[in-house]
């Protein structure tokens, strides 16, 4: 099957009551097997770069060794969507489509989508507030990779646009 083929709506919420109600009822992040992936989007965004929403922008990353799928990436990914939810990122808000967190057997990811690149001032803001949220080390620098970069990229990674 193609990728989007594979991908399944769960549930559309409104309310902080229905969001409790699915999370408290669906398996941890932790507990999935590798190779698969959660998404909170916006509703009438997918999540995949060919999307009209998300095509000219990016994303922010958060790179996790495996040894720390037991002790971070649970919390990480449900203050991630914490912050989607209670739209943590003031005016900037706007400009955050949604996140996904991919399992992977080498280490997991974290991402949170933005529907642009620009302006670098609210991008990075968004950037700062969710390292801020996550309690990640000053030491440790998250980057900001722009959709077509990592399209188009020739190695494993994308150059980062940004960093905080």
């Amino acid at each position: 099957k193609q990728w989007e083929e594979n991908q399944r709506e769960i549930i559309t919420f409104n309310t902080v009551e229905d969001f409790w109600a699915l999370y408290n009822h669906i398996e941890l992040a932790s507990r999935l097997a590798a190779g698969c992936d959660y998404s909170l989007f916006k509703e009438g965004v997918k999540p995949m770069w060919e999307d009209e929403k998300n095509r000219k922008g990016g994303r922010w990353l958060i790179n996790l060794d495996k040894k720390q799928r037991g002790s971070c990436l649970d919390n990480f990914w449900l203050e991630v969507m914490l912050c989607l939810i209670g739209e943590s990122f003031d005016a900037e808000s706007a400009l955050v489509n949604g996140a996904v967190v991919n399992v992977r057997n080498r280490g997991d990811k974290l991402s949170m989508w933005l529907c642009e690149t620009k302006p670098q001032e609210a991008v990075v803001k968004i950037g700062n507030t969710l390292k801020r949220r996550l309690g990640i080390d000053d030491k440790v620098l998250l980057g900001f990779e722009c959709h077509n970069d990592t399209i188009n990229k020739t190695g494993s990674t994308a150059k980062s646009k940004y960093t905080v």
